[in-house]
């Protein structure tokens, strides 16, 4: 499937739509559509999935048709899709890891996660057919609409889809930059879009590709064993002092690539999708007073709000559950938290509250 970048754009709607507009409840238009095509809604962005690729190793790749009344994206954004399993709604957000394309079809990756109920869903069981609820797309690791000049990409993991996704945009656009993709997995058979980045490497002289292995032996030119680190970087970049770098992955792998190159670039932007490991030391446990419902819980200093209040059986708002959608804020009137990617204290009474990427730090009380 080649893509064909387009700006992101939202349909009219009809001068009958905007006439009847005050006389429709969506929710009730909604229910009664939906019992023709759960594809048709008023007003709510949903998606159709009509095919599944397998992208490697426990990854799968998915396409999706959206509905009239999704607005667009651009590439490098998340979207949050809303899968319903067993009767219930769960939320999660995915990178989308094609650029905007001239037949209006969606993709994400999904890597099957061990215990994640609505990745292990997607990877083994979602089929043609099913429709899914697509909030707006968000997030800033997206290319200036001129870029110039060298850049670099570093992936881990999952990592590597909104990067997927930029990549497939330059090369859309005859890759008019120097670009240097950086992709760690453990081992090489969980490599996503292996075949497809080692062809672009070919088509383009100024695209190159590095695959580094953490849990076997390199066999080919462009791969390598082991981490990230100075060394690799100082062997295998060059001009690093001018690149631009993207850097997206799991918060350790995150945290790594921007003390490394620190200083030593031009610009440096990133994206993690779990805080670094050992990133807070607190201990013990603090109480937290919800005070909508009235509940008081005892959760553990140092862990994510959001992961303590699903521990209790709660089961609050989330999408992208790495602090960039917003989905799971909700207002803090008491008490100090901790943020924890970079371990800063708040302290300030009276401020909004992203759940999944902040811990208790005092007794808290928010507002659920």
């Amino acid at each position: 499937m080649n893509a064909r970048v387009l700006p992101a754009a939202r349909r009219p709607s009809g001068a009958l739509r905007r006439l009847i507009s005050p006389l429709v409840a969506p929710d009730i238009f909604d229910f009664w559509a939906g019992r023709l095509n759960r594809n048709w809604t008023w007003d709510r962005p949903r998606a159709r999935l009509v095919a599944r690729e397998d992208a490697a190793k426990g990854a799968v790749t998915l396409w999706l048709r959206p509905n009239r009344h999704w607005a667009g994206f651009r590439p490098g954004q998340h979207v949050n899709l809303g899968v319903d399993i067993g009767g219930v709604r769960h939320t999660r957000s995915y990178s989308l890891t094609e650029p905007p394309r001239a037949d209006g079809l969606l993709a994400i990756t999904v890597k099957a996660i061990e215990a994640g109920r609505v990745s292990q869903y997607l990877y083994g069981q979602a089929r043609a057919g099913e429709v899914f609820e697509l909030g707006p797309a968000f997030g800033e690791l997206c290319l200036p609409a001129h870029p110039e000049g060298g850049w670099l990409f570093l992936a881990a993991g999952s990592g590597i889809t909104p990067l997927m996704a930029l990549t497939r945009q330059l090369a859309a656009q005859g890759m008019p930059v120097d670009l240097d993709l950086a992709y760690w997995a453990r081992t090489r058979e969980e490599l996503c879009f292996l075949d497809e980045l080692r062809a672009l490497a070919i088509r383009h002289p100024r695209f190159r590709v590095h695959l580094g292995l953490t849990g076997e032996a390199a066999r080919e030119a462009d791969e390598q064993a082991g981490r990230i680190d100075g060394d690799w970087l100082d062997a295998r970049i060059p001009a690093l002092a001018g690149r631009r770098a993207m850097a997206c992955g799991p918060g350790g792998f995150v945290e790594t690539a921007r003390r490394l190159l620190e200083g030593r670039v031009a610009g440096f932007q990133a994206e993690a999708f779990s805080p670094p490991p050992n990133a807070i030391e607190d201990s013990g446990e603090v109480e937290v007073h919800l005070t909508r419902s009235g509940r008081r819980l005892q959760v553990a200093r140092g862990q994510s709000l959001l992961v303590a209040l699903e521990e209790a059986g709660l089961k609050p708002e989330s999408g992208c559950r790495m602090g960039i959608c917003n989905t799971c804020a909700c207002g803090k009137a008491t008490g100090a938290t901790r943020h924890l990617p970079s371990g800063a204290l708040a302290q300030e009474p009276t401020q909004a509250l992203k759940l999944c990427i902040n811990s208790a730090v005092t007794d808290l009380e928010l507002d659920l």
